[in-house]
């Protein structure tokens, strides 16, 4: 099986948009930004556009401080572990940034297949405010067939782990959506929700996916 994890608020409950605006004291925006897409109520490329925008001229240095910050929710890698040493391909799908990933993955002592993100790009020494990467219109529908393709995985044998709007693509086009505390506007189209890691290992045990 292809098993596709969003990042933020998933796999982790760091927010990396939010820690890179502490670095400039633009978090109180960052977040409300973030929230306003995850319910739906901006397009997930205006809203990553504006966040990236709050950190023109954010020293290099200060945003590895906030790659070091995030972390992925406990229990977390004992789940990516398990998931691939019963043989199944695991991807990460973020509009989060890789830089971030790397770190916690690094962090945690795992890793995974895949990793499809975002990045910020650097220009002497400092973050220009763009953006650039796979998943800046939140097409995570379209990587997660082009990854199941690669693999020669059927779309029926997919699972698709997020929360957010952006993550209705790839739950929708999945062969299992699940939702991981899912906002409101995402909830009606999982196939199942889970509130925490535990519940996350107890429903692939369920499933003998684990």
């Amino acid at each position: 099986m292809l098993i596709a994890f969003d990042f933020d608020g998933t796999l982790s409950d760091s927010e990396m948009t939010v820690l890179l605006g502490r670095q400039r004291d633009v978090d109180d925006e960052m977040a409300a930004i973030t929230e306003r897409a995850m319910n739906d109520e901006i397009d997930y490329a205006t809203s990553l556009r504006e966040r990236a925008a709050l950190l023109e001229g954010l020293p290099e240095k200060k945003a590895e401080k906030a790659w070091g910050q995030v972390k992925l929710r406990p229990g977390s890698a004992a789940i990516i572990d398990a998931l691939r040493q019963a043989g199944h391909t695991v991807a990460i799908l973020t509009g989060g940034f890789d830089a971030g990933v790397e770190a916690a993955l690094e962090r945690a002592g795992t890793t995974v297949d895949t990793v499809v993100a975002n990045r910020l790009p650097v220009e002497d020494g400092e973050l220009t405010g763009e953006v650039e990467g796979p998943l800046i219109e939140g097409t995570k529908d379209t990587e997660l067939e082009t990854l199941a393709t690669n693999e020669g995985i059927p779309m029926a044998e997919t699972v698709a782990i997020g929360d957010g709007a952006n993550d209705l693509p790839m739950l929708q086009v999945a062969g299992l959506a699940v939702g991981f505390a899912p906002k409101p506007a995402v909830e009606p189209h999982c196939d199942t929700v889970v509130e925490s890691m535990d519940d996350l290992l107890a429903m692939f045990e369920e499933r003998d996916i684990v």
